[in-house]
């Protein structure tokens, strides 16, 4: 049996796996982050990859590879976390780093987004000619490109599709761009201030929504508008064969779909039509990051 580590390092907790050649989760350990000190942040990430190791009794001989999925600006080549915004690490060597701790060599890094699509991807079975889109909506909005078979990375920033500025957001703060109105976080203080509760939450804020709460229908329907606007400019530079939605506002709401792709028809010309039923919900939910770098790993 072959197996790989997959570890996914993220400003809350980090989350390490060990998957087999068939990309089964078969351990998988949990340890909040440290982002007070770049040093205390590398000894959660040893931390969580020695737990799942001890608690498989696997050995490290025993794994094939391993995918490391960190938030920001990435240098795959020479594996370096170069900048993120809720991290402590600055051109931190995180690769050599690891290899040196573990004396072990095949250790793959990217940008979590892209270890999220590379996953969501895999369990897809599209077209490998196809062109494969996975959007996050979570702490912030990105997306990933897939084409036939290889990520389109630009110039190195290709995906920022959170940047793009939309027009529902021109409806509540001038013309807003789409992470800062549609995001998590843009989504609760969106809903502290219509409901005048510094202390609501999203989740608080979907249940009023479900109540069929006006002000948060009203809110919501804003919110959807500006994920639709910005999935339409996706379509119309792209096409894609598949967008797949995932992070955490639409992995716990899927409801959402449904939403979006009825403020999509707005936009659609008939000849786009098809792009609704292209539309699809991640079906690896919180496991895609920490399952792609998982298969990075044992690439």
């Amino acid at each position: 049996m072959t197996y790989a580590l997959g570890v996914d390092i993220g400003g809350t907790k980090i989350a390490t796996v060990i998957i087999d050649q068939n990309g089964e989760i078969y351990k998988r350990s949990e340890v909040s982050s440290d982002p007070s000190d770049k040093e205390k942040m590398f000894e959660q990430v040893i931390k969580s990859i020695e737990m799942v190791l001890d608690d498989s009794k696997i050995s490290i001989s025993d794994i094939k590879g391993m995918g490391v999925g960190v938030p920001g600006k990435v240098d795959r080549e020479n594996g370096i976390a170069v900048f993120q915004n809720n991290l402590p690490w600055r051109d931190f060597p995180i690769v050599s780093r690891l290899q040196d701790y573990f004396s072990f060599k095949n250790i793959v890094i990217d940008n979590d987004v892209y270890m999220a699509a590379f996953a969501e991807w895999k369990v897809s079975n599209t077209n490998k000619q196809d062109t494969f889109v996975y959007l996050t909506i979570s702490t912030g909005i990105s997306c990933a490109i897939i084409h036939q078979g290889s990520f389109m990375r630009g110039n190195g920033f290709a995906g920022e599709i959170g940047l793009f500025p939309v027009l529902a957001g021109a409806s509540l703060n001038g013309i807003e761009n789409l992470e800062k109105s549609a995001s998590g976080p843009a989504i609760k203080k969106l809903a502290e201030q219509r409901f005048n509760n510094p202390d609501l939450t999203t989740s608080e804020f979907f249940s009023k929504y479900e109540d069929n709460d006006e002000v948060a229908k009203t809110l919501l329907n804003e919110v959807v508008g500006s994920l639709a606007h910005g999935i339409y400019s996706i379509i119309c530079l792209l096409d894609p064969h598949w967008i797949v939605l995932g992070g955490g506002v639409v992995n716990k709401n899927p409801f959402l779909l449904e939403l979006i792709k009825e403020s999509l028809k707005q936009y659609l010309i008939p000849e786009q039509q098809h792009s609704l039923e292209r539309l699809h919900i991640s079906r690896l939910k919180g496991d895609s990051g920490i399952v792609g770098a998982a298969l990075k790993g044992i690439e």
